[in-house]
């Protein structure tokens, strides 16, 4: 026993000895993220201001990254796209080499990230067809935007000898190098609005463009984590039409490691105060409980979400099969999430 306890009353001793425990308070939640620039990182600083525990978003290369940071055990959580999601628990596509990480576990998915294909308006670019013989950037390796662009440029049959030059810039240093004329397009795997983009448009004379096509619906019928997608008409600028694409899904991940109980508190956080949370970014004004615990998920729910998902009837346990539930026994509809202020 501690020397001063020996001269203090047992209930007083109890006490010392009681702060000096520690405790998940003292532990400091590190949420990968991705650029500066996007809305990732926006995202996790939401989180962290939506959860009473110590947290930190932190930026970094995009989604591939931040799985293998995951899996290292490197940070607490972190934001990827759906689709590379998929390829780390399956052991797919760049995970091929590394293998399915069999300790991945969804916690829940975000807002919607329609594939955006941004040009200089003087570079004549109306299609995504026209991208062939043109200066891109692609963004930088491990970059979710990356990963998405290189589908394409495999639907469409493209290599890198289809373009004449193709950039590695991140998603922070793309808008400018459009502005000085060294690319014609940049292409961006994000929620919106985006400053990057909205930057690109305002100071560049940049347009949006449709990204469709015979390619694109081979892609959407062959990946279950592609959808279609769509950018609003006037978000950018007045004369802005509506864009028509394909996209994935912003999805919170963790390891089958990281403690239950800081899951379930952040969890329950996000939950709890749902119409707070989604007032941080508009990209997240269609979030509903529904599609957060449905929509995106390929690794089996962490067991600190399914504890909440339990306690409030979204997803029943089932005793006939032992182990982590999968994303697809989650009911098609929930009711409605009680939110305050």
């Amino acid at each position: 026993m501690n020397t001063c306890c020996r001269m203090l009353p047992a209930c007083l001793c109890a006490l010392l000895l009681s702060w000096s425990a520690p405790s998940n308070s003292d532990t400091t939640i590190i949420i990968g993220t991705a650029s500066p620039a996007g809305v990732y990182h926006l995202a996790g600083r939401a989180l962290c201001r939506t959860v009473d525990l110590p947290c930190r978003a932190e930026p970094s290369d995009g989604s591939s990254a931040n799985l293998h940071a995951v899996r290292r055990g490197e940070v607490t959580l972190a934001l990827v796209q759906s689709d590379l999601h998929h390829y780390a628990t399956t052991g797919s596509e760049g995970f091929r080499e590394v293998g399915p990480d069999a300790t991945l576990r969804s916690v829940f998915s975000l807002h919607s990230e329609p594939f955006t294909l941004v040009a200089r308006r003087d570079a004549g670019i109306r299609h995504l067809e026209d991208l062939a013989g043109r200066s891109i950037n692609i963004g930088n390796p491990g970059s979710g935007q990356r990963g998405t662009m290189m589908k394409v440029m495999d639907a469409r049959g493209w290599s890198r000898s289809s373009f004449r030059q193709i950039n590695d810039l991140p998603a922070d240093q793309q808008a400018l190098e459009l502005c000085h004329g060294n690319i014609d397009a940049m292409v961006y795997t994000v929620g919106h609005p985006n400053s990057s983009v909205a930057q690109a448009i305002r100071l560049c004379n940049a347009v949006l463009v449709d990204v469709e096509g015979a390619a694109i619906e081979l892609l959407i019928t062959a990946y279950p984590f592609f959808t279609r997608a769509s950018i609003p008409g006037g978000l950018y600028s007045p004369d802005q039409p509506a864009v028509r694409t394909f996209g994935v899904r912003a999805t919170l991940v963790a390891s089958s490691e990281t403690d239950p109980e800081i899951i379930y508190r952040l969890v329950a956080s996000v939950f709890d105060n749902l119409l707070r949370f989604k007032a941080y970014h508009p990209a997240f004004g269609t979030l509903t409980a529904a599609s957060m615990i449905e929509e995106g998920l390929s690794a089996p729910l962490h067991e600190g979400a399914l504890r909440y998902y339990h306690e409030q009837g979204w997803i029943m346990p089932r005793e006939d099969q032992p182990g982590p539930i999968m994303v697809e026994d989650v009911p098609g509809e929930l009711p409605e999430v009680s939110s305050s202020s």
